[in-house]
């Protein structure tokens, strides 16, 4: 994120005294500049000029020397008995181990409420037997060096400062209290990155008079003298060299420099690397120091060998890919041979500027915004250069930046530039953009002058001339982003004013409704939380879901779409099924000691079988309909579902009833309890048959002789296959029942855990095809009837149900089952099923004989179809 200081800012644009940098932000917002922190002043007063009156020395029980001082600090005074209040004999007294002044000094004084860098706050303490009531301060405790053999004395070293009266504050003469603002840019404004972009943005809000000094301007002609570069255009198309010579290795950087690098979230190191860090900061560019008696001529600048190691400025051996792009020297007269740099990310070690260079080659170049991007990535490797390259430096600039460089470092280090500039520039102007006069109006909704439209792209630094009702714009080199008229219109409407578009409501329909899909998934999701569950959401993305749920190998759910590019290596598949990511929710939750498990989801499920994947057709003129259509066919199915895991206690326990826990006939009811609230009349059979099991004749449900892995993850003899009727015929909509005992080990649930899983568009597709019709409500009298059945164990009470329902008809209003019952009143092998009928015609009185009839009738069809037998 880029940094800016006031004083920063005032080197290229003329910011009015009084303006705060809470006002320079709020400006930047304004043309899209995005305010990301406002970070406190290095030092937070009251720091003011104080005058000795009286040195005290006392030695102490520690053998510590220290002075207990009367220091005159002005208007800060505190005379006793008077409050603070100033007068000639007012001071304050501090305690100070610094023995290097004496009376009469003028000293920089901390008082009580000041805070130092560190943060270290100053307060008023008692030490060694004094109240000390400040602190007078050195050069280290203020940050402006690292001298804390004693404090500073103004008159000694700041002689500038000598003219200040005591008590005046001393923050701002010693450059101590500039706040810094941190930015955040979009990655399509890269010429933002620097105070000279900033500035610029200032400018266009504000008005400011701006002065570019990213501008060529009055520089040395290049020749081919210098110190030479080869580098394919592709890769690199501009490359300047200059070189410095007879530096002092040890000449310090300038403590304003030392300060901007740190409010920039830098830290000093050595001269040459301070000024290319600061000239980037400044102007934008990246910039590199190489050590010249570690390289030689010429550069050149090429794609790396696939496997190249190279070892990094962070002391890092990389393997290359023949995608990065390097800086190369040639030693020994081989062109090329040996790396230096990774371009536009990190130099390398062999030719780091050390604690003995005196000779430096400045490098600044222009490299391939996309390869750096991908460099970056690859190799994890993210440099304040990188960051800039990517988002695209301004190609003009690279000679501006090493010519600023080389003067810094003659000014601050004493050296010497040699007389020629090597320039390799094979830069071109960026693509003119057409502009229809009207566009602006089009996309934005407000009206713009033409001379307004021209102004405003003129002042962002374009090149406009008018070609009847269209412009020719030519972007500014800084601008590779200015592509496109919608890119150009987007620059009007910043720098006019966002604020000035004028604000209007979309007309909506007069009459808004959920659509009957919304309103399907809207009813079930009130219907399973009103009946004790909680709504979760997963992520659809899944690893080895289906080998823990213990699917076959050749299972159809194991048919998952695996993503290209996954957000997580450990899941790279969509989900088949809600159970194989709700699985993972209910297992959190069992891992948290969570009692009482009772989620749901409603979601998609990818199912890619059958799908043929068609080819991405180019982008260089709209698809045709056959191509869409294969596009389209070649999408995978989507639909919704809905699944719940239900374990552990049904509800709080009870004092005077055990506790009961949920179980698979909880799971079924839930699941007829959703179909319910779609308007679908569930069908419920046994899921597996073992092929052995002696076949009842029965009801035309199917139930199928398969392998017990088919019904995974649930209990093979614990899980209900549903139908539901389309026609005359019955669809399967789903599964419910116990989840097998090893999946409920493999994810650590309670016992006897259950879940249910069904296709909610088919159930919402069924009720679409054939519509619920109200029944009329009977105002005639019920009658009941009760039947005790005894029949084979292995004939499940929901075919039972079903013959009942065929038997009686329509004037069959209830059926409930209300005992079972296995025993010695019954023969081994059977149970008997208690079964309470409420029968109620709509347009009549049910007689006696006719109930009778209907009893018969349904004893004959249960007898014929399951070999029941009435129970005496």
């Amino acid at each position: 994120m880029p940094y800016l200081s006031l004083s920063w800012l005032r080197d290229h644009v003329e910011v009015p005294g009084e303006t705060t940098i809470a006002e320079v932000a709020e400006a930047l917002v304004s043309v899209g500049i995005e305010e990301e922190e406002i970070h406190p002043a290095k030092v937070i007063g009251p720091l003011v000029v104080g005058r000795v009156l009286s040195v005290a020395p006392e030695t102490h029980s520690n053998g510590k020397t220290v002075n207990y001082c009367r220091v005159d600090v002005g208007p800060y005074n505190d005379e006793p008995g008077t409050g603070k209040e100033h007068s000639e004999l007012a001071s304050r007294g501090i305690i100070c181990g610094a023995h290097n002044f004496t009376v009469g000094d003028r000293v920089v004084v901390a008082l009580p409420g000041a805070v130092l860098p560190g943060p270290f706050p100053i307060a008023q303490r008692k030490t060694y037997g004094h109240v000390s009531d400040g602190m007078i301060c050195s050069e280290r405790e203020l940050g402006l060096g690292q001298d804390h053999d004693g404090i500073i004395v103004l008159d000694r070293q700041f002689p500038a400062l000598s003219e200040l009266a005591v008590g005046e504050d001393l923050i701002g003469p010693l450059q101590l209290g500039e706040e810094v603002l941190e930015v955040n840019v979009t990655p399509d404004r890269g010429y933002a990155f620097s105070i000279r972009g900033l500035a610029r943005e200032y400018s266009h809000s504000t008005g400011a008079v701006f002065t570019d000094h990213g501008l060529a301007g009055e520089l040395p002609p290049a020749s081919d003298q210098g110190f030479t570069v080869e580098a394919d255009p592709e890769l690199c198309d501009r490359f300047v060299t200059q070189v410095v010579r007879g530096l002092d290795p040890h000449a310090p950087t300038p403590q304003w420099m030392v300060d901007r690098l740190e409010q920039a979230g830098m830290r000093s190191i050595s001269l040459p690397v301070d000024v290319t860090n600061y000239v980037m900061l400044d102007l934008g560019q990246p910039l590199h120091a190489y050590a010249l008696e570690s390289v030689a001529a010429p550069i050149v600048v090429r794609r790396a060998k696939a496997g190249e190691p190279f070892t990094t400025l962070d002391g890092v051996e990389r393997e290359l890919s023949d995608e990065d792009i390097v800086i190369t020297d040639s030693p020994n007269g081989q062109a090329g041979s040996r790396l230096i740099g990774l371009a536009g990310v990190m130099g390398g070690l062999d030719s780091e500027v050390g604690e003995h260079t005196t000779d430096v080659v400045i490098e600044g170049a222009h490299f391939n915004s996309v390869s750096i991007a991908r460099t970056s990535r690859r190799h994890k490797l993210s440099s304040e250069a990188s960051k800039r390259f990517e988002r695209g430096v301004d190609p003009e600039l690279a000679p501006v930046a090493v010519q600023r460089t080389a003067e810094l470092l003659v000014q601050y280090g004493g050296g010497q530039l040699d007389p020629v500039r090597f320039d390799l520039d094979r830069t071109v102007p960026l693509p003119a953009v057409r502009l229809r006069l009207s566009e602006a109006e089009r996309l934005t909704g407000r009206s713009y002058a033409p001379e307004r439209i021209v102004e405003i792209l003129e002042l962002i630094g374009a090149q406009v001339t008018r070609d009847g009702d269209e412009l020719v714009v030519q972007p500014p080199s800084w601008r590779p982003d200015l592509t496109g008229p919608a890119h150009l219109v987007e620059e009007i409407a910043r720098i006019d004013g966002y604020d000035e578009i004028p604000t209007r409501l979309p007309a909506t329909a007069t009459s808004a409704a959920l659509t009957p899909i919304q309103t399907t998934r809207r009813r079930v999701a009130q219907t399973l939380a009103q009946a004790g569950a909680v709504e979760v959401l997963s992520y659809p993305f899944i690893g080895s879901a289906h080998d823990r749920q213990h699917l076959a190998a050749d299972d159809p759910r194991r048919q998952a779409l695996r993503l290209r590019n996954p957000l997580a290596d450990d899941a790279p598949l969509l989900r088949t099924t809600i159970l194989d990511s709700l699985l993972d929710v209910a297992e959190r939750n069992a891992a948290r000691s969570n009692p009482r498990l009772a989620i749901f989801e409603l979601g998609s499920v990818t199912l890619p079988a059958g799908t043929v994947p068609a080819p991405i057709p180019g982008v260089s003129q709209r698809p045709t309909e056959a191509e869409l259509a294969a596009l389209h066919a070649g999408v995978p199915a989507q639909p919704w579902h809905v699944a719940g895991v239900y374990g552990g206690p049904l509800g709080p326990s009870a004092v005077l009833s055990p506790t009961r826990t949920w179980d698979w006939a909880d799971a079924i009811a839930q699941a007829r309890r959703v179909a319910s609230a779609v308007g679908v009349d569930l069908q419920v059979t046994r899921a597996w048959v073992p092929a052995d099991t002696p076949r009842i004749p029965g009801p035309p449900v199917p139930t199928p002789a398969a392998a017990p892995e088919a019904v995974a993850p649930w209990h093979p003899g614990r899980v209900a296959r549903l139908y539901a009727r389309r026609g005359k015929a019955l669809v399967e909509v789903g599964l419910a029942g116990e989840l097998h005992p090893q999946v409920v080990s493999e994810y650590g649930l309670p016992a006897r855990t259950a879940a249910f899983e069904l296709d909610l568009d088919l159930l919402h597709d069924l009720v679409q095809a054939e519509p619920v019709q109200v029944e009329k409500v009977s105002v005639y009298p019920v009658a009941k009837l009760d039947l005790a059945l005894v029949l084979p164990q292995t004939v499940p009470a929901a075919d039972v149900e079903r013959v009942l329902q065929q038997s009686v008809g329509p004037v069959l209003e209830s059926l409930q089952l209300f005992d079972i019952y296995q025993g010695s009143q019954v023969a081994e092998g059977s149970r008997s099923l208690a079964y309470s009928l409420t029968l109620r015609a709509p347009d009549r009185t049910l007689g006696s004989k006719e109930v009778a009839k209907l009893r018969e009738k349904a004893i004959h069809d249960l007898t014929k179809r399951l070999g029941a037998e009435l129970r005496a």
